[in-house]
């Protein structure tokens, strides 16, 4: 029988704020794993700390809310030891692009199959509305005793010159957008990181959805919206081979650095023709896919250790 968006939703009560831009993430990967009728038991997500880091409980999938963070190693472990699975990794702005700065970069260096999603309203919502990493230089939200002292991390950047293979941006009060985007990245075959902006009604007096609407200019008398679809301009950030790499980059960092009155969303950059982490596996181990590490027992009845790693061992041997 057929699943329905119904069958991916839980009981558990939400305890988010009212208003806030997670109703709209948690609801469009709940529509993008009905419509690819990904099996519930093949599907994992899995969290790092923060208000985003309940989303596993709302998902009637499996889930595991992880440390903080470290969703990314956590993320990675379970998809190398079972690459059949549907993985996808969710966090906050504050957990990924603080903490977890280094497992953000170090990640990009794999390219394990995987989307990762953060969360992204510039405060730590959950710890009454500090400055995350992506609140601007000089900025003030209604927590701050004083403007923000420090630089920005850029995530469109920073995933670029990581090494992901699949860089998009959305917008949670855009769920139609935002389900397509989480559809391609779990399609996609290697690290995917889509940014997806969200207001916080409750700490982030700045960036609100009246603000993405474009309606804190009060001299206009028709607002327009920062948000812009760059998939509309006719950009098409797909790489078909080599020689488009150096020129679409170089428009990604453009991309980037449009912020004040113009938001672009959309996919800025795929390519899959870098080998995924599993592929440079099965280079050295011809039988990854076939026995990955989950598919292997463990031990005999006698409880006797049957595993052996040596060969995953020697693979992260150094020299």
């Amino acid at each position: 029988m057929a699943l329905k968006l119904a069958d991916y939703k839980t009981t558990v009560h939400n305890d988010w704020c009212p208003g806030c831009g997670d109703f709209g993430i948690l609801n469009a990967i709940q529509m993008a794993l009905s419509e690819m009728e990904i099996p519930r038991h093949k599907a994992i997500i899995f969290s790092g700390i923060g208000c985003s880091g309940k989303t596993p409980h709302f998902i009637n999938v499996y889930g595991i809310h992880t440390l903080h963070g470290r969703v990314l190693p956590f993320a990675q472990g379970a998809k190398i030891a079972n690459p059949d699975l549907e993985i996808i990794a969710v966090g906050g702005d504050g957990d990924g692009l603080g903490i977890g700065a280094g497992h953000f970069v170090g990640a990009g260096r794999k390219n394990v199959d995987l989307p990762y999603l953060i969360f992204n309203n510039a405060v730590y919502g959950l710890t009454k509305g500090q400055a995350s990493p992506t609140l601007r230089l000089g900025e003030k939200t209604k927590s701050l005793v004083t403007p923000n002292t420090s630089n920005s991390v850029n995530p469109i950047s920073l995933a670029l010159i990581s090494g992901f293979t699949f860089i998009a941006r959305s917008y949670s009060y855009d769920v139609k957008h935002l389900k397509n985007i989480i559809q391609r990245a779990i399609k996609h075959k290697g690290l995917a990181f889509v940014d997806v902006l969200q207001p916080c009604p409750t700490y982030n007096d700045i960036n609100t959805r009246e603000w993405f609407q474009g309606k804190d200019n009060l001299d206009s008398q028709k607002p327009t919206p920062r948000i812009y679809k760059i998939e509309e301009t006719g950009y098409d950030g797909t790489i078909h081979d080599e020689t488009e790499v150096n020129e679409k980059m170089s428009k990604i960092l453009e991309f980037a650095s449009e912020w004040e009155n113009k938001i672009p969303i959309g996919i800025f950059y795929q390519n899959e023709l870098v080998p995924s982490y599993h592929e440079r596996i099965s280079e050295n181990i011809k039988d990854y896919f076939a026995r990955p590490p989950s598919h292997q027992e463990i031990s005999d009845n006698g409880n006797k250790p049957l595993a052996k790693i040596d060969r995953i061992l020697n693979k992260f041997q150094v020299n």
